[in-house]
């Protein structure tokens, strides 16, 4: 039986919950392929379905896939913090050189300023627009937060729950190791 790469993925998701948040987006499919590529490298399998049932008949191998999808969790975490600090150093020397990084500033006050006219069109038109009007500027104020939420993570760190997933997942990762 032959399995599209994201069914797949969403099978395995059974193993490791954490699959779940990969296949959506505009990498889905290269992190089902990744994730499928895992599976079949610990079972020695050449198709998702026999991994999946191989994953659900072994114990051994099921927390050996667990283990290898922590190490690429922890990877694509290094990677997006790694990126995240790239950046911050880039406006620390536009700082140290006396300039300001515009564009940021620009991104910043047009979320800002996104979020407040929904809010403000909610506010003074909510009587008169149909539910779905008011779903989906809801929907745009929402993605306007979104981007305010990760601006301010950018400049002021991650936040605590953030830092204790982190320590969760390096110490799960110890212990397989140990």
């Amino acid at each position: 039986m032959v399995f599209p790469l994201l069914a797949a993925a969403v099978g395995l998701a059974q193993f490791a919950p954490v699959i779940g948040k990969w296949i959506g987006g505009k990498n889905a499919e290269s992190m089902a392929k990744k994730v499928v590529d895992i599976a079949n490298s610990v079972t020695d399998s050449l198709d998702p379905a026999t991994a999946i049932q191989k994953l659900s008949e072994n114990h051994k191998m099921m927390i050996d896939f667990q283990k290898a999808i922590l190490e690429m969790e922890m990877r694509t975490v290094e990677a997006e913090l790694q990126d995240r600090q790239d950046a911050r150093s880039r406006d620390i020397m536009f700082v140290k050189s006396g300039r300001t990084n515009i564009r940021a500033d620009i991104m910043v006050v047009s979320a800002a300023m996104g979020l407040v006219l929904c809010l403000a069109s909610l506010g003074h038109y909510s009587e008169e627009l149909p539910g779905e009007a008011v779903g989906i500027i809801s929907t745009i104020a929402g993605i306007f937060g979104a981007c305010l939420k990760d601006a301010y993570a950018f400049e002021f760190g991650s936040s605590r729950g953030s830092k204790e997933k982190d320590s969760t997942v390096a110490s799960l990762l110890e212990r397989s190791e140990g």
